[in-house]
């Protein structure tokens, strides 16, 4: 089975501005709507365990075995050795098949980042107040505030540096130098805990936080609206429910017989496309003109819930095929792929999904030098539905006829190999010939 990457957020902060209080809130409430949710946590301390001396698995690691596996019924755990510290990006990487994970800290992962500034922390305030004067002066989010402190003048005769750490009233009316100067032995710099170019969202009751937050154009939530918070993620970041259609067609000339039941490494082509693509599908249909030759999937994947679906319309072509995908979908985004892509990725499918999420585009479609690649993208169900129905209207056919009146995200090549490193992608199939070359390949590797 396929690991699908699960994609992630950061919720960070500074030392007891309550973020781990927040994200197990966070957590129940994504749980809550049926979310698959991961978590990391980082510590920053040097040799923690989560093992007791003296049971069976702590002796084992006492031994040197380095990486122990302690299983239970409905329960794993893994302690194992890394040379220095993984980087969260790997971290979340060994966590496939969620639909979020939620991480807490690791500001600088490059992950998005939620930041959470709470009054009844200094630092938050300090911070509050930093982040507020940066807003106004229009210092770009995620410039070396530090720098530009030191590069600008203060504003206003204002007490010292000890004077500001006595509390963060005192902050508004300090000079910007001096903001970034304190220190205090429990919080260390305040400078380089400062909201960045990856925060996303701000959590807060501190007015001057939401007021800088309103400037950078960041959306603010108050510290109990753990609802609303949840809201955002799901929407923006969390993998949004896909179905995959699979565009099966019917008898192909150039094959001279259906693409779907042709062999390929001794089973029919369509059943390599269910086993490859079922992992990224929240819901799975095969568009088809001989459902009753391809009933035996049912028998085949009886956990999977196919739908077989005739064309709507009683004319051929690509786009009465996607017309005819779209009306099909139970779910807002639709990844259709042709059935002979034999190397068809649902990590592609499941990446197109959150650059649509990022985007609100209605369509996020790889492009590369032979221009758009439409039967291995993603589709907003509703809006490329009216646009595709109005192209037939006009007589158009071509796949590629409506996407001048959607909004296109175009995904480039770059990003297609970021999500399937392989490559291969949208190779097909369309001769026999050509099928037996791709998979005499297939069989050598």
């Amino acid at each position: 089975m396929v690991n699908i990457p699960s994609p992630a957020v950061s919720v960070v902060g500074r030392h007891n501005s309550g973020k781990t209080t927040l994200i197990e809130k966070l957590i129940a409430e994504l749980v809550s709507r049926g979310l698959d949710v991961g978590s990391v946590k980082h510590h920053s301390h040097v040799g923690f365990d989560i093992d007791i001396p003296g049971k069976d698995s702590y002796r084992h690691r006492a031994a040197g075995a380095s990486e122990t596996v302690i299983a239970a019924p409905g329960q794993m755990a893994c302690i194992k050795t890394v040379e220095g510290e993984l980087e969260c990006a790997d971290i979340v990487r060994g966590m496939p098949g969620h639909d979020v994970v939620v991480v807490e800290g690791y500001r600088k992962s490059g992950l998005p980042t939620i930041e959470i500034m709470r009054a009844g922390s200094e630092a938050d305030s300090r911070v509050a107040a930093v982040f507020a004067e940066g807003a106004r002066r229009g210092w770009p989010l995620g410039a070396d505030f530090t720098q530009l402190a030191r590069e600008d003048a203060p504003l206003s005769e204002g007490p010292s540096a000890g004077e500001v750490s006595q509390g963060a009233s005192h902050a508004c009316s300090a000079g910007v130098g001096d903001r970034f100067a304190v220190q205090r032995p429990d919080h260390g710099d305040v400078s380089n805990k400062m909201p960045g170019a990856r925060t996303v969202a701000v959590v807060t009751d501190i007015a001057e936080a939401r007021e800088a937050a309103s400037i950078y154009g960041i959306p603010a939530f108050d510290l109990d609206d753990v609802a609303a918070l949840a809201d955002f993620i799901q929407g923006h970041y969390a993998r949004p429910r896909v179905t995959v259609v699979i565009q099966a067609g019917g008898e192909s000339r150039r094959m001279g017989r259906s693409k779907a039941t042709v062999p390929f490494a001794g089973r029919p082509l369509i059943c390599r496309l269910v086993e490859r693509l079922a992992p990224a599908a929240d819901d799975l249909v095969i568009t088809t003109n001989e459902p009753e030759n391809l009933a035996f999937l049912h028998e085949e994947f009886p956990g999977l819930g196919i739908q077989l679906v005739r064309d709507e319309l009683d004319f051929r072509g690509a786009l009465p095929g996607l017309y005819t995908a779209l009306r099909a979908a139970r779910n807002p985004y639709v990844a259709v792929v042709a059935c002979d892509m034999v190397f068809a990725s649902p990590s592609l499918v499941v990446a197109e999904a959150l650059a649509m999420n990022e985007s609100g585009a209605d369509a996020v479609v790889p492009v590369n030098k032979h221009g758009y690649e439409p039967f291995h993208a993603l589709y907003r169900r509703d809006a490329c539905l009216l646009a595709v129905r109005a192209a037939l209207d006009r007589g158009e056919r071509s796949a590629q006829s409506f996407l001048p009146n959607v909004e296109v995200f175009e995904f480039p090549q770059s990003r297609v190999l970021e999500a399937e490193p392989m490559g291969g992608c949208f190779i097909n199939a369309n001769t026999p010939e050509e099928l037996r070359g791709i998979e005499e390949s297939f069989l050598e590797k």
